[in-house]
């Protein structure tokens, strides 16, 4: 099977992706892996790639892509592939389309105001790294070990915001792309990590 994750930031794309990758067999592919991995192997995509990251630049569409070609063209894919991060933009997706033929897109479909207070909510233990939710803590301490609570830069609501804007601007015409193609399958990704993947697993029934 040939899969592409869609869904905003902290969706739980990542989780559910390593989930699908051990039930299935399918090659995880993920756009940050790719880039670090061509970077190492002194591709020539790979060392494109560096130039632009040394100069704190985005990595182009053209290079992006052409890190995507060859990873689809190794030889650990005869059980398919699971691809998390790519494509971001409608033009990848076209890109992607003359690499190969897609079974499915998998939107994890959630209330954009409720994740936004899901990860604004998340606290890290500085001690013993657990992390919690303010909706659960009764007190400003860690409930396991009585360290300090911090939120992460990544966590605060207007760094959460600023990502979703760009989900929304971007990639979010890719759920209509595919739903031309009727490549769009959707998956209501509010619920529990086994919930969510339950019904993924319900999906991907139609491809094995």
């Amino acid at each position: 099977m040939k899969l592409v994750f869609l869904g905003p930031p902290g969706a739980g794309k990542g989780t559910q992706a390593e989930k699908v990758v051990s039930r299935y067999g399918v090659a995880h592919i993920s756009t940050g892996d790719m880039l670090r991995s061509a970077i190492a192997a002194k591709t020539e995509m790979g060392a494109k790639a560096a130039e632009y990251i040394k100069n704190g630049q985005l990595v182009p569409d053209d290079v992006v892509i052409g890190i995507v070609r060859d990873r689809l063209a190794q030889d650990d894919l005869e059980k398919g592939f699971l691809l998390d991060g790519f494509p971001r933009t409608v033009a990848q997706a076209e890109a992607l389309d003359t690499m190969t033929d897609l079974d499915a897109a998998i939107l994890l479909d959630v209330d954009l105001e409720q994740l936004i207070a899901r990860i604004a909510g998340r606290r890290v233990c500085k001690d013993c790294a657990a992390t919690l939710h303010v909706s659960s803590l009764q007190g400003d301490r860690c409930p396991h070990c009585g360290g300090e609570l911090i939120q992460r830069a990544d966590d605060r609501e207007e760094t959460v915001r600023a990502r979703i804007d760009v989900y929304l601007m971007q990639t979010l015409p890719l759920v209509e792309y595919y739903k031309g193609k009727k490549l769009l399958r959707s998956v209501n990704g509010a619920g529990s990590v086994e919930e969510v993947f339950q019904s993924i697993q319900q999906v991907l029934k139609e491809f094995e």
